[in-house]
């Protein structure tokens, strides 16, 4: 059995700044991984250009059981911590709206510049390597089995990920691992995804696909984002869909405002006055694109003029437009989910470091933990900060 000071679990984000920052401290490194490339996910990031933080990092950000758990290590490595590495291994890159952050050409040269890390702070790294099991010794060392050599350790960290895209080997050990050591694991479910029509909406509203629109969106719990709609052929995506999905819950509606910043009635009324003869299909067609229009409201309310519409009516039709309320089916599920929500309990780790409180050595970091960010960047900016937490104390 070979003996190692420090064993890593996962070869993703998380895992990789973790080797890194160990190996940095003259620990003996080895991460293991079952995937055949390292930062899998990373790769497909951002439309492969993989959006690596973002310019303002905020425990608001998150959602975790404890919303106190993230600031430690947000605080001790910040999302300039990181833009300074990047921009130290000459890697270009640019803003996008929210303070996104993305690589000028490809999401390859973060797993690049982690592998050069890892191989500058000697961590090894061993690919293509299933682990069949994990104990402790009466020594208190773990002790771990792989498909390719049994090795040991003092300190185990376990940066396997969620559930959250499948088809890049995602899968729930790390929770198993975690359960094994007596620790609780909250619920877990797709974050970060879009939304599945009903039968019935789907026939309405399919043809719309294509179709991106400025929003504004609330949850039922008042949490509220503003930014681009996208219809698709499945259901409701784009930008403002996929951060109100990590605050929604199965059966409850969404309230989308199809004129953000702007008073649907106020318009409805000022329209009235200068162009009182005007369908209201003509005069709501000039704020939204018209197969819109045409799939929101019946033909016959669209055909007449604006003067022909009742004090009711023209209430009824701005409310539809600045608070359309639908319930939808449900989530694409982890197939496109971005994350996973829920996770290792926060309650059960050490904030500062990632370790276990009850059991000594053992430690998680990254998307195991039930700890969410926002899309634009949060969640790599997790796994960078809990990394470097774990690997200044293993």
């Amino acid at each position: 059995m070979t003996h190692h000071d420090v064993i890593i679990i996962g070869a993703g984000a998380a895992g990789l700044m973790c080797a890194a920052t160990a190996g940095y401290r003259g620990r003996d490194v080895l991460v293991l991984d079952n995937a055949k490339q390292a930062g899998k996910k990373i790769l497909i990031s951002g439309g492969g250009r993989c959006n690596f933080t973002n310019q303002k990092v905020e425990p608001h950000n998150f959602l975790c059981g404890n919303s106190h758990f993230v600031k430690s290590a947000l605080a001790r490595y910040r999302s300039s911590d990181f833009i300074e590495l990047v921009e130290r291994h000459g890697i270009e890159y640019h803003e996008r709206d929210h303070g996104q952050l993305f690589c000028n050409d490809s999401a390859k040269e973060i797993v690049s510049m982690l592998m050069t890390e890892c191989e500058w702070a000697s961590a090894q790294i061993q690919l293509r390597t299933e682990i069949v099991l994990v104990t402790k010794n009466d020594a208190g060392q773990f002790e771990v089995i792989t498909s390719n050599g049994d090795f040991s350790c003092e300190s185990l960290v376990i940066a396997t990920g969620g559930l959250s895209m499948p088809k890049l080997g995602a899968s729930p050990y790390g929770y198993k691992l975690a359960e094994q050591f007596g620790l609780s694991v909250l619920p877990t479910q797709a974050g970060l995804v879009p939304f599945t029509w009903h039968t019935e909406q789907k026939t309405r509203f399919e043809p719309l696909s294509g179709i991106a629109v400025p929003t504004t969106i609330t949850a039922q719990d008042g949490t509220q984002f503003s930014e681009a709609l996208l219809f698709t052929h499945r259901g409701l995506s784009g930008p403002a869909i996929l951060q109100i999905s990590n605050y929604w819950q199965a059966g409850q509606s969404i309230s989308i405002n199809l004129l953000p910043n702007e008073s649907a009635k106020d318009k409805i009324e000022l329209a009235l006055a200068n162009n009182p003869k005007q369908s209201l299909r003509n005069t709501i067609s000039q704020w939204l694109p018209k197969r819109l229009v045409e799939a929101l409201f019946e033909a016959v309310l669209l055909d007449k003029a604006l003067n022909q519409l009742g004090h009711g009516e023209r209430e009824q039709i701005a409310q539809d437009l600045n608070q359309w309320s639908i319930v939808m089916n449900g989530t694409e599920g982890y197939r496109t989910a971005e994350v996973t929500l829920g996770g290792v309990d926060t309650n059960e780790l050490s904030s500062k470091t990632m370790e276990a409180k009850n059991v000594a050595g053992l430690y998680f970091i990254g998307e195991v933990i039930d700890v969410s960010g926002w899309l634009g960047g949060f969640n790599f900016q997790w796994a960078w900060s809990s990394g470097v937490a774990a690997g200044m104390a293993v």
